[in-house]
């Protein structure tokens, strides 16, 4: 069911959600998204550019961050802006032929404010993967009834 306006207070947390990530997601995202950048799919060559390992698309976390809103929202359109800066990559350790995930990402949703007139709730988002904050200034914009 979607949140409406009147139940909603800021500081108030929207939710939580962990998200695997493993190498063969990042193969699917370069897929779908045409990013075949070898630094999210090959170890060698992620290490010959001097990052520690292959990691994760930028756009890729970003997008799997802000499901936690669009499954809040119950309506991925009544996202109206998103915004984030990228810190630190997200480093997705091989963990082919197993159940592992190769990384995880934890978002936590908090309100962050409300605008009555426009009836639209800013939603802030803290997004952490090996105890690093990946993303800042993670905010949603989301109109509500």
């Amino acid at each position: 069911m979607s949140p409406t306006f009147e139940e909603l207070t800021v500081g108030q947390e929207i939710g939580t959600r962990s998200i695997d990530v493993t190498r063969q997601d990042l193969v699917k995202y370069a897929g779908a998204s045409g990013d075949f950048n070898p630094i999210h799919w090959n170890e060698a060559f992620a290490t010959s550019v001097e990052l520690p390992g292959v990691i994760a698309h930028g756009m890729f976390t970003m997008g799997a961050a802000v499901q936690l809103v669009s499954d809040w929202a119950g309506d991925p359109a009544a996202v109206v802006d998103y915004q984030t800066r990228f810190t630190k990559p997200v480093l997705v350790a091989d963990t082919t032929g197993t159940d592992e995930a190769g990384a995880i990402i934890e978002v936590t949703g908090v309100v962050g404010a409300l605008d009555a007139d426009a009836r639209t709730v800013r939603v802030d988002l803290t997004v952490v993967a090996a105890g690093l904050k990946v993303l800042m200034k993670s905010q949603a914009v989301v109109k509500v009834s």
